[in-house]
């Protein structure tokens, strides 16, 4: 295995938030969920049998798509949401990402020859999204393959050029244009994936044109994505809260995955219009753990869906998206984030998420000591 250690200097370096009119920096490498110096982190904590990161690792370790013998459910040259096209898709994803992480931990090549094999596979054979959830489908999924291929470009010498760049080929012809003009049409969480898969391509391919267009609108775009349209106000009311929790809980986890990715770029989105996210998380967290929140009634920008209560649709049933937010904002920053912490704290260790929505098994990648 080998981690190109000047690349945890640039990333020390690029944390320090340069100003938004400097000349950019070229990109950080691995550097979308996870960097390099994220990667050695957690491997020391798990070789150490540290908790929670041991507990964390079993989970991501005895799960069915972490397996180096994984049985490839695809590829297809069309994903359709509706069709069991999207579920080979994402569950490839799956296991492309978690055999990445375990190659990245362990150093086990078989999980770094899985990964490669499923992303071959996918990126010489997906040719487009298809359907009216299209905009869905290429965001979700494709996000963890992405990821996969980041850590894999940037620690494995055997996944070759040509094949890299079949893989950018891929996010570039078939993944982008399904997701570049977002989703103004519709809930935020349409919205979220696509900035959140954005901001990955962008980095993956060295693209800045494609990594800015996914900034712009989380901080000023149209649609209901937007951060202070998805966070309504500051009390952390969320555009979604009034759907139904799981709703809620998703558009708030792509802006929290967006926002690592921008971290490990050098860029705090985290902090953006007064911590404004840490209000959606506190607000949700606090609601899904049984008390009592303000609610204000609210259209969205689209004028189609209006709320005039906070919906208990499955209320209470908390998604692993809460490690990373509490492990930024009171660990990382010294911030407090009380219910974000009770909301981790309850499902600890996180497991694998619903489907492809996020990355799951927050409590190993990333927990860090305050």
């Amino acid at each position: 295995m080998r981690f190109t250690f000047i690349l945890v200097v640039g990333w020390l370096l690029l944390v320090t938030r340069l100003p938004a009119d400097n000349p950019p920096a070229p990109f950080v490498h691995p550097g979308l969920l996870h960097s390099a110096a994220d990667l050695l982190r957690i491997k020391k904590m798990v070789a150490q049998s540290a908790e929670p990161w041991r507990s964390g690792f079993e989970q991501l370790r005895r799960h069915p798509q972490s397996q180096a013998d994984w049985h490839l459910a695809g590829p297809v040259a069309e994903v359709d949401r509706f069709k069991p096209t999207c579920h080979k898709f994402d569950f490839d994803g799956n296991a492309a990402y978690q055999n990445a992480l375990l190659w990245c931990l362990t150093g086990d090549e078989a999980h770094a020859k899985k990964a490669v094999q499923i992303l071959n596979a996918w990126s010489g054979t997906l040719s487009q999204f298809a359907g009216r959830d299209k905009i869905l489908g290429a965001s979700l999924g494709s996000f963890k393959y992405v990821n996969a291929a980041e850590l894999i470009r940037y620690t494995y010498s055997h996944w070759s050029p040509a094949e890299v760049r079949q893989f950018e080929q891929m996010m570039r012809n078939a993944v982008y244009p399904a997701i570049q003009d977002f989703a103004t049409f519709a809930n935020g969480n349409w919205d979220t994936g696509c900035i959140k898969t954005m901001l990955a391509i962008g980095v993956f391919c060295d693209d800045r044109v494609i990594y800015n267009r996914a900034l712009d609108y989380y901080r000023s775009g149209s649609g209901n994505g937007r951060l202070t349209h998805y966070v309504i106000n500051e009390a952390g009311q969320c555009q979604e809260s009034g759907r139904d929790q799981q709703h809620a809980q998703l558009g708030l986890a792509h802006l929290a995955e967006a926002c690592e990715i921008a971290w490990n770029q050098g860029l705090d989105l985290y902090s953006f219009a007064d911590n404004r996210l840490l209000r959606g998380f506190e607000y949700t967290a606090q609601y899904n753990l049984g008390h009592a929140v303000p609610f204000t009634p609210f259209t969205d920008t689209t004028g189609k869906y209006k709320a005039k209560i906070i919906s208990a649709d499955r209320r209470g049933e908390l998604r692993p998206i809460y490690e990373m937010v509490w492990n930024h904002y009171e660990n990382r920053r010294g911030i407090p984030a009380p219910f974000t912490k009770l909301a981790a704290e309850k499902i600890r260790p996180e497991g694998a998420t619903q489907g492809a929505d996020h990355p799951g098994f927050g409590t190993l990648l990333f927990s860090r000591r305050p």
